[in-house]
């Protein structure tokens, strides 16, 4: 497997620099064991070991001089994902690796720190290497996580519907999956009318993206990820700082696409179905009016309230589609409100769920791996936000819980017998932190594949020996 920038194979180390790994508590029995030089050397500096520090230590006669890294719970990749750009250019190694869960984040925290997007310019320098020998599933994890910060990232010129079509084609083909393309007019043909009516407006044509793999006999997981590749608000447009970075509505499709191609590359033993409605929500004489009625798949009509409730009107047609085969797991990702951003700010996803155990699996999936998402209520009495006079339901209506209603929504297209979670996520670093550069990020997805292993379990090398979906 292609090692991420940042990580280096020990064998392939030049001559790599010592690296000492400590916090404030081992730092003082690590210092009783070293010279006074040393010993001088840190309280000259002042240095403690606090979290997101360094000090170059002075150079041993005949070797390059080492390092410490100050960090702080083991446990959390970030704490060590100030390296890549703190420490100077070049191979480092720890001196005593840590083991276990704490091997893991290390070399999570260091590619996440390593993570330039420098598809347009070059990143003004490389980052420090850290000779380390990660296992596959955390190599799998890492590349999850690039692939949903590159597509984020990308603009909606380079990355429309037609090119995350491309990207999901390129998957399938990697891995033995299968793609179908259902695009623009196709779609009234086969039923898919609130995609079509929300993307017609594009000279774009909208699409709906089947990706389909594994064995006949294993449980069906159905991903379902909202693709509006650049949203204006349509009619009801938005003002110039809301739509500067709607590159990145089609967040969602980017989670659900690296969450089934981790699905795939490590072999999980479930019949995958990922659905991708990807759109653009553009401006144009045939573009979808307010007070407009919107068809559904599922038979339910939806007034427009809003044209920039789009998310839910796309995702609705999908995931009555993916109901149809009566899944084990329903699990859909978007960027779907502002609301769920003013409830819990950029950090925390909004989990939605109509099943306990898979909340609570998702929840404790999170906490074990510091990606936490955030449970929040499917409160129907609040579906009284959505009514309309015309129609079965209101795509919006209210500014009252507008993260809920929006999830209640969804859930009128889901069947009632399926387990189903709805992530309303950012997508975005809204600010430079070490690990998480300004710009497209995983959110809830280490999460959503530690929950998924741990409800299926099984999985093996690549591919696990599953043959492709049968026809």
């Amino acid at each position: 497997m292609t090692l991420p920038p940042g990580l280096i194979s020990p064998a392939a180390a030049a001559s790599p620099r010592p690296l000492h790994l400590l916090d404030r508590q081992s730092l003082p029995a690590w210092l009783q064991q070293q010279p006074a030089t040393v010993r001088q050397w840190l309280q000259a500096h002042a240095f403690d070991a606090a979290p997101g520090t360094w000090l170059s230590l002075p150079a041993e006669e005949g070797r390059a001089p080492g390092a410490i890294l100050g960090v702080g719970e083991r446990h959390d990749p970030f704490s060590y994902a100030h390296a890549p750009f703190a420490l100077p250019p070049g191979d480092w190694q720890p001196v005593q690796a840590p083991e276990g869960a704490a091997l893991e984040a290390l070399a999570l925290g260091w590619a996440l720190g390593s993570y330039r997007f420098d598809r347009y310019r070059k990143a003004p320098r490389a980052p420090a290497q850290l000779a380390l020998d990660a296992d596959a599933d955390t190599l799998a994890v890492i590349a999850a996580c690039d692939r949903v910060r590159d597509l984020v990232n990308t603009p909606t010129e380079d990355m429309g519907p037609e090119q995350l079509e491309a990207v999901a084609r390129d998957i399938a083909e990697a891995h033995g999956g299968r793609l179908e393309s259902i695009i623009g007019e196709v779609l009234l043909e086969q039923n898919f009318p609130a995609i079509h009516a929300v993307g017609r407006a594009s000279h774009r044509a909208p699409r709906l993206l089947h990706l389909t793999w594994g064995q006949a006999d294993a449980p069906l997981l159905s991903l379902v990820g909202k693709g509006v590749c650049f949203d204006t608000g349509g009619l009801d447009i938005k003002p110039a700082d809301g739509m500067r970075n709607m590159k990145k509505d089609m967040g969602g499709a980017a989670h659900a696409l690296a969450l089934a191609e981790l699905v795939m590359a490590r072999g999980l033993p479930v019949r995958l179905s990922l659905l991708i409605p990807a759109v653009e929500n553009a401006i144009g004489p045939d573009a979808f009016r307010p007070g407009e009625v919107v068809a559904t798949r599922k038979g339910i009509s939806v007034e427009i309230d809003n044209t920039d409730a789009e998310g839910r009107v796309v995702l609705c047609d999908a995931l009555t589609y993916a109901g149809e085969s009566s899944p084990d797991l329903l699990i859909d990702f978007a960027t779907l409100t502002g609301a769920a951003r003013i409830a819990l700010g950029p950090d925390l996803p909004a989990l939605y769920s109509n099943t306990d155990a898979v909340a609570d699996g998702w929840l404790k999936a999170g906490m074990d791996h510091n990606d936490p998402v955030w449970r929040m209520p499917l409160w129907r009495p609040y579906l009284r936000y959505l009514t309309s006079r015309v129609a079965d339901i209101a795509n919006a209506g209210s500014r009252m819980a507008g993260s809920v209603t929006a999830a209640l929504y969804l859930e009128r297209f889901v069947p009632e017998a399926t387990d189903w979670a709805h992530l309303d996520v950012f997508a975005w670093n809204d600010s430079e932190r070490p690990g998480r550069p300004v710009g497209g990020e995983a959110q809830g997805l280490r999460a959503a594949w530690a929950m998924l292993k741990a409800r299926y379990g099984g999985w093996g090398g690549a591919g696990n020996g599953l043959p492709p979906p049968p026809t």
